[in-house]
C-alpha cells in the first residue's frame, strides 16, 4: 500500500529546530509624530515691528510734505491735508471687509498681499501728475493697507499666549511710531535738496526693505482655523460687537485719542514753517525724531497696565497729552518740543492700551473687533486731520490746540463713566456674595 512521503527538508535548512517568526513590533511602541516648534515670540515681535514699519511710513508719508505739496499745486492747507485724509478714509472704509477675508485665507497671507500691493503703489506715487490724481493713488494705497491693521491683533492674539499679547501689540505700535518717524525725517531732508517727488520715492524704498523684513520673519501660523465667508454671520458679529459697551468705549477712545493727535501733526509743519520758527523743511522733518518717546511708551505698556489697570493707564495717558498741549500755546521752539514729546507719548501709550484691550474683551470675532477699532481710530484721523487744518487756517493754533482739549476732555467723561460703572458692579457683586 503506498506511503505518502514525508517531505524533503531543503539542502539549506537548519537542521536545529524552526522557529516561528518574530511578531510586528506593537504600534504603541513607535514613535509618536514630531510636534511642531512653538512659534517664536521674538521672531513674531521682529516681523510685526517691520510691518509696521513699512505701514506707517507708507500711510503718512505725506504729512511732512503738506507745506510743498501747498506750494506746488497752490492750495490751501486744507485740500493738501486730503492726501493724508482720503487715505485714512479708505483705510477705515476697507479693514471691515477685508478683516473677514483674513478670517477665510489667513492673517499672514492678508497681511503679506496688503503691504506688498501698498509698496507697489508707493513705487508709483511720486509720479503723480497733479494732485487729484496723488489723492487717488493715495486712496488706493490706503485700502491695500487696510489688511494690515485687519489682522495683525488677531494674528498676535490667536498665535501667542494672553500675557503676552498686549506686550506685542505694544512692539507693533512702537514700529508704527518708528515707520512715522522715519517716513516723515526722510521725506523733510529728501524735500529740503531734491523736492517732494524724490522724499516720496525714499520713503517707497524705506518702505519696500521694511517689507522684504517681515516676509523673512514672521513664522507660519499654528493656530489659525479658516472659516469660510459668511456675509450673514460677519453682520451678526458686528451687530454683537457694536451692542456691547465695554467695547463701544474703547473704540470711542480710540477715535478721540486719535482725533486730537492727528489735528496736531497734520499742521505743526505749518506752524513751524512760519514765524517766530522759521524752519526749513528738513529741521521740520527732523521734529518727528519725536516720534521716538511713542515707541518707548507704546512698547511699555504691558507692565504699566499690570501696575495700574486699563483706566488707570488710561488716566495717565490723556493727563499726559493734555500737559502737552497747554505747553504748545508758547512761542518757544524748546517748549514747543517738550510739547510734542509729551503730546505723543501720552498718545501712542494710550492708543496701545485702548487696542490691547480690545483683543482681550472678546472671545470671539477678534479680526472683526479689532477691525472696528481700526475704523474708528482712522475716522478719528480723517477727522482729526481735516479738521486741524481748517481750524488753523482760520483760529490759528489756539484753536487747534482747543480742538484736541475737547476730544480729551471727553475721552476723560468716558473712562470716568466706565470706572463709575465698574465700582458699582463690584458693589453689586459684593453685596451678593
Amino acid at each position: 500500500m503506498p506511503t505518502t512521503a514525508a517531505p524533503k527538508a531543503s539542502a539549506t535548512a537548519d537542521p536545529a529546530p524552526a522557529t516561528p517568526p518574530t511578531p510586528p513590533a506593537p504600534t504603541a511602541t513607535r514613535p509618536a509624530p514630531a510636534r511642531p516648534a512653538p512659534i517664536s515670540r521674538a521672531r513674531v515681535n521682529l516681523a510685526l515691528f517691520a510691518l509696521g514699519v513699512a505701514t506707517f511710513a507708507l500711510l503718512f508719508s505725506t504729512q511732512a510734505l503738506l507745506p510743498d505739496l501747498a506750494t506746488a499745486f497752490a492750495v490751501a492747507p486744507g485740500q493738501a491735508s486730503w492726501t493724508i485724509s482720503a487715505t485714512t478714509i479708505a483705510l477705515a472704509a476697507a479693514v471691515l471687509p477685508l478683516s473677514a477675508l483674513s478670517e477665510r485665507f489667513g492673517r499672514r497671507q492678508l497681511m503679506t498681499a496688503s503691504v506688498t500691493v501698498a509698496v507697489a503703489l508707493a513705487l508709483v506715487i511720486p509720479f503723480a501728475p497733479d494732485l487729484t490724481t496723488l489723492i487717488v493713488l493715495r486712496t488706493l494705497q490706503g485700502a491695500a493697507i487696510a489688511g494690515i491693521p485687519a489682522s495683525a491683533v488677531a494674528y498676535l492674539s490667536e498665535e501667542l499666549d494672553a500675557r503676552s499679547t498686549v506686550g506685542s501689540v505694544g512692539l507693533f505700535i512702537a514700529g508704527n511710531s518708528v515707520g512715522g518717524m522715519l517716513g516723515r525725517i526722510l521725506t523733510g531732508w529728501v524735500a529740503e535738496g531734491w523736492g517732494w517727488r524724490a522724499a516720496l520715492a525714499a520713503v517707497a524704498v524705506l518702505a519696500l526693505a521694511a517689507a522684504v523684513a517681515y516676509r523673512l520673519l514672521v513664522p507660519r501660523a499654528r493656530n489659525f482655523r479658516p472659516a469660510p465667508l459668511r456675509p450673514r454671520a460677519l453682520i451678526g458679529t458686528v451687530r454683537t460687537h457694536l451692542s456691547e459697551p465695554l467695547l463701544l468705549r474703547l473704540f470711542a477712545i480710540g477715535l478721540l485719542l486719535m482725533s486730537a493727535f492727528s489735528a496736531v501733526y497734520t499742521v505743526i509743519g505749518f506752524r513751524l514753517v512760519a514765524e517766530p520758527f522759521g524752519l526749513s523743511a528738513g529741521l521740520i522733518g527732523s521734529v518727528f525724531v519725536i516720534y521716538l518717546v511713542g515707541t518707548c511708551s507704546s512698547s511699555v505698556t504691558g507692565p504699566l497696565v499690570e501696575r495700574l489697570g486699563r483706566r488707570g493707564a488710561l488716566y495717565l495717558a490723556i493727563t499726559t497729552v493734555t500737559g502737552g498741549l497747554l505747553l504748545s500755546l508758547a512761542d518757544h521752539l524748546a517748549t514747543v518740543l517738550l510739547s510734542l514729546v509729551l503730546i505723543t507719548g501720552g498718545f501712542f501709550f494710550g492708543h496701545a492700551v485702548a487696542s490691547g484691550s480690545v483683543s482681550r474683551a472678546v472671545t470671539h470675532g477678534r479680526a472683526q473687533a479689532s477691525a472696528l477699532y481700526q475704523v474708528a481710530y482712522y475716522l478719528g484721523n480723517s477727522a482729526g486731520g481735516t479738521l486741524g487744518a481748517v481750524i488753523f487756517h482760520r483760529a490759528g493754533w489756539q484753536g487747534v490746540v482747543a480742538f484736541g482739549l475737547a476730544a480729551l476732555l471727553t475721552t476723560a467723561g468716558i473712562t470716568l463713566y466706565a470706572t463709575g460703572r465698574a465700582r458699582v458692579v463690584r458693589r453689586r457683586a459684593a453685596a451678593l456674595a
